[in-house]
């Protein structure tokens, strides 16, 4: 007998979802940053262990969309709830009174996948507040994703939540995305790393180019922002910067890729591409009906 099945791991922003994901597929899918709201689509990994097969989605922070990127993010993780045969719900352990996930979801009815509360960062709390938690919240798995603490514990609840069911596919795959994909989430991290806090929100990525036929495999990318004073900013002094976030990006690139990689890196402006339904669709978000106008 074999279970296989879709893991949705869902939370407010910053809970440490993607650290989590990284950890149960034990490699780097998903990218992760101190700053809010990094992931916004949902980063898909597959663990496969004896007879148990998990495809968990890593999703947006769930958030009250304010314009319409943000849109596109809640639609992610609301489709990802949907289509789950079991959720766990991240909860930062130094959060106070994290609400019901429906309610943090927006949601009107009760979700129907089982979910599974993990309280994370377990790693940087007091032993009161440990106490504390286990008190208020019984049912749930203290980990630290960071760590490894408490996930093998978690992993094993959710292997028996998941259904009776052939494997979906071939046990040595750990993603159904392509390398384009984290390629261009590779360069974003590295321009979340280092730009200060304006930035950050309004920088986007496009490979347009990607031939491993070459040696180095040839890789042309566009970082976006959204104005010419963000592009100056990314650039920098002399375009010292922009080198350097390509020098950086390159080496996650090629650790990700297992080859030697010529990275053609380039800055330009679309503008407001944020709140811009065609410029958002051209990046590959999906908005959801209401707003994809």
């Amino acid at each position: 007998m074999t279970r296989a099945g879709i893991v949705t791991v869902a939370g407010k922003p910053n809970a440490g979802k993607s650290t989590l994901l990284n950890r149960v597929v034990g490699q780097k899918l998903s990218i992760v940053s101190a700053k809010p709201q990094s992931t916004r689509d949902r980063i898909v990994g597959i663990r496969t262990e004896d007879d148990v097969q998990m495809i968990i989605l890593d999703t947006p922070g769930l958030l009250d969309p304010a314009y319409p990127l943000q849109r596109a993010m809640r639609a992610a993780s609301l489709d990802a709830l949907a289509e789950a045969d079991v959720i766990v719900y991240v909860i930062d352990a130094n959060e106070h009174e994290a609400p019901q996930l429906e309610q943090a979801a927006g949601l009107n009815e009760p979700l129907k996948a089982p979910i599974l509360h993990a309280l994370n960062k377990v790693d940087a709390i007091t032993p009161g507040r440990r106490l504390q938690l286990a008190s208020e919240y019984p049912e749930a798995h203290a980990i630290s994703a960071l760590t490894g603490e408490g996930v093998d514990a978690l992993l094993a609840r959710i292997a028996d939540a998941l259904p009776e069911s052939p494997f979906l596919y071939p046990a040595d795959e750990i993603s159904t995305q392509a390398v384009r994909f984290f390629v261009s989430e590779l360069i974003r991290e590295t321009a979340l790393e280092q730009l200060e806090d304006e930035v950050p929100y309004s920088v986007a990525c496009e490979v347009q180019e990607y031939r491993e036929e070459r040696s180095p495999i040839y890789i042309r990318a566009v970082i976006y922002v959204e104005r010419e004073s963000q592009k100056r900013i990314l650039v920098g002094a002399r375009g010292e910067r922009i080198r350097e976030i390509g020098r950086a990006s390159r080496t996650k690139i090629e650790e990700l890729v297992g080859a030697a990689v010529y990275l053609d890196l380039w800055v330009k402006v679309l503008s407001n591409w944020r709140k811009n339904a065609d410029a958002l669709r051209r990046l590959g978000y999906r908005l959801p009906k209401e707003h994809a106008q």
